[in-house]
């Protein structure tokens, strides 16, 4: 085994020189606000589940203090020694923030019977962590409201760390969420939440040993936790910019802002407290516009115009903005420069890149061509740490050009394995790309030694040179990144292919997850699920009455494609199927079978076998699917 290097290489360690000399390291203000407020922190700093598996270990980031080691970006050491910081911290009198028990903040908003909590991290394990340390500070004040603030995991997983269906459901605890908050909230998690589930596995650096050779942190925060994923649906939603609620007492002034970070987004305001939530719009990073797990491509022109709208609504009377993940920003010079930065930020990413891709440049050359303005380049907050210049710049022509760069030479081109062997062949085979790499390599050009050396892996998996070789590189191109996200992956593809595949750390797509999912986006799931190759030639129909929601669809598979309509059918189907939704749940996701329908709840007439043979065309996904290698 091909152990890591444990110093960069001469080109990685000039460029960290360089760093320290030219960004602001003298600028204390970020890791003041930082620590302002503190109250006491969670000692120790680990969280179990059940069995006592640790969930989340904080404590794991205690090296990361003085100064930068060698094998990481200063900046980024800088960033993840902020993100680390781990407690209580009072925001201003009646908010508080719990920050550092899992990958966002959790905010508490003291009522007049009880606290209101906003955005319940990813587990319930860390939840309830948070909410204890909360009350061991300011009493047990029962939770009297619960804040989502948009839909990504970190944001709701935890909801029932802090509360109950049965408390929501007897109208004691409401909660608030943005207009489709539900539905974009299950579909991510559901439709491509095994692709995402394995790639965040690279994004968040989950395997990988914390340290100075390895994980440091996410940019965003240090990491995902991997406790219990819960759901409770909203029972307000907010609608309209302007809406106002109060809850247990406090007034809330909100802003909906969809189409930015998340499909559904909001901002909201508390004039008692003279404080501003941005969510996830406005942080101490560049966010994503695409994320390195995969999503929809985010737009920075929306983004930039809501972030226009918040400066105009509510700097006048904010003398303090917090958000789902970070440290607040006091004051309200200062709250309007940080958010007048920020939105710039978006505008000019946007504004750029279509100028230079209306001059005919393609995706990755304005990645290369693009340069923040010296006041941008200047702000810490505006820095490449989770979303970066890079990928964003590719993102925003990805969402107007598409994949295609125009040149027709690219649109056509072999898979990897096969421009694998090509490749390979033509530079005189795997030996000479190797030799070749390592001068690359030597030189400090490690992005062409990436580049070719994947060639050889993928035209020659078991090509133990090129393996190693390409492990080194991706480990010295972790070791250089600002980005905590690109380091994790660059150094998670270094452990894969010298350890194998780690799989998928962390799923998502939890029981109160599915058992969200509407009856229209439940038949979506199958569909996607169908290997049509294998049922070209088969053609069944199923009605499918469900009885507590009252749904009626007819399920129709031909020529391998499932497709499924509300509307009355004149013909009859193959099967009838009545069942409660949650049997239509088990069935789909076969954890009930045709043969035991009957057993919860289901009444089948017609064709019995109708079901199992389309359960059968089904291909489960799979979560350990190959990155750096073809298998």
């Amino acid at each position: 085994m091909v152990e890591q290097a444990d110093r960069p290489i001469a080109a990685i360690g000039e460029q960290h020189r360089r760093l320290r000399r030219s960004l602001p390291f003298g600028d204390e203000r970020d890791r003041e606000d930082a620590r302002r407020g503190f109250v006491v922190a969670l000692e120790p700093g680990v969280i179990t589940g059940e069995g006592g598996r640790v969930v989340w270990d904080n404590d794991s980031y205690a090296f990361i203090s003085g100064e930068a080691p060698d094998t990481v970006n200063p900046s980024l050491w800088r960033q993840s020694g902020l993100t680390a910081l781990q407690g209580l911290f009072e925001v201003v009198p009646g908010i508080y923030q719990v920050r550092g028990l899992d990958l966002s903040n959790v905010s508490f908003v003291e009522g007049d019977r009880g606290v209101i909590v906003v955005d319940p991290l990813i587990s319930t394990e860390t939840a309830a962590a948070a909410l204890a340390l909360y009350r061991r500070h300011r009493g047990e004040r029962p939770v009297t409201g619960v804040i989502y603030t948009h839909g990504h995991v970190d944001h709701f997983g935890g909801v029932k760390g802090v509360t109950t269906q049965q408390d929501v459901d007897a109208g004691t605890c409401p909660v608030l969420a943005p207009e489709g908050f539900l539905e974009h909230a299950v579909a991510e998690n559901v439709y491509t939440g095994t692709a995402m589930g394995r790639r965040s596995g690279y994004m968040y650096g989950a395997v990988l040993p914390r340290g100075v050779h390895g994980q440091v942190g996410a940019g965003l925060g240090q990491t995902t936790s991997t406790g219990t994923v819960t759901l409770i649906p909203p029972t307000v939603d907010i609608t309209r910019t302007g809406q106002q609620e109060t809850v247990d007492g406090v007034r809330m002034e909100f802003q909906l802002a969809p189409g930015t970070e998340a499909p559904a987004e909001m901002h909201f305001f508390f004039p008692r407290h003279a404080a501003l939530c941005m969510a996830e719009n406005a942080t101490h990073t560049l966010h994503n516009l695409l994320t390195l797990r995969g999503a929809l491509v985010r737009d920075p022109h929306v983004w930039s115009q809501y972030l226009t709208e918040a400066i105009d609504l509510f700097t006048s009377r904010a003398d303090v903005v917090f958000a789902s993940h970070h440290w607040p920003t006091w004051g309200r010079a200062r709250v309007r420069e940080f958010l007048s930065l920020q939105r710039d930020l978006y505008a000019y990413l946007h504004d750029q890149t279509v100028r230079m891709l209306n001059r005919g440049h393609t995706g990755s050359e304005i990645a290369e061509l693009i340069q923040l303005p010296p006041a941008l380049e200047a702000a810490w907050h505006t820095h490449g740490y989770y979303g970066s210049l890079s990928h964003n710049v590719k993102a925003i022509y990805q969402r107007y050009m598409g994949w295609y760069d125009g040149n027709p030479a690219h649109l056509w081109a072999h898979p990897p394995a096969e421009a694998g062997r090509r490749y390979v062949e033509c530079m005189g085979g795997a030996e000479a790309v190797v030799a070749a790499a390592r001068r690359s390599y030597d030189k400090g050009d490690l992005r062409w030694a990436a580049e070719i050396l994947s060639h050889v892996v993928f035209a020659e998996p078991e090509h133990t040179a090129a393996k190693a070789l390409l492990a080194d590189t991706f480990e010295q191109l972790g070791y250089g990144a600002e980005n905590g996200t690109w380091r994790n992956s660059y150094l998670s593809g270094a452990y894969e292919l010298r350890h194998g595949n780690f799989g998928t750390p962390t799923v998502t797509a939890a029981p109160d997850v599915l058992a969200q999912l509407s009856v229209p986006q439940l038949f979506d799931s199958l569909a996607i699920r169908v290997d049509a190759p294998r049922c070209f030639d088969l053609q069944l129909s199923v009605d499918w009455d469900v009885t507590d929601t009252g749904d009626r669809y007819r399920l129709t598979l031909n020529n391998g494609v499932l497709v499924h309509t509300c509307r009355p059918q004149p013909d009859t189907a193959d099967a009838t199927i009545v069942s409660p939704k949650a049997t239509l749940l088990g069935a789909l996701t076969g954890h009930i079978t045709s043969d035991t329908l009957s057993a919860h709840g289901a009444e089948v007439t017609g064709d019995a076998t109708v079901l199992a043979r389309l359960l059968a065309v089904l291909e489960p996904p799979d979560p350990n699917f190959a990155i750096v290698t073809p298998d």
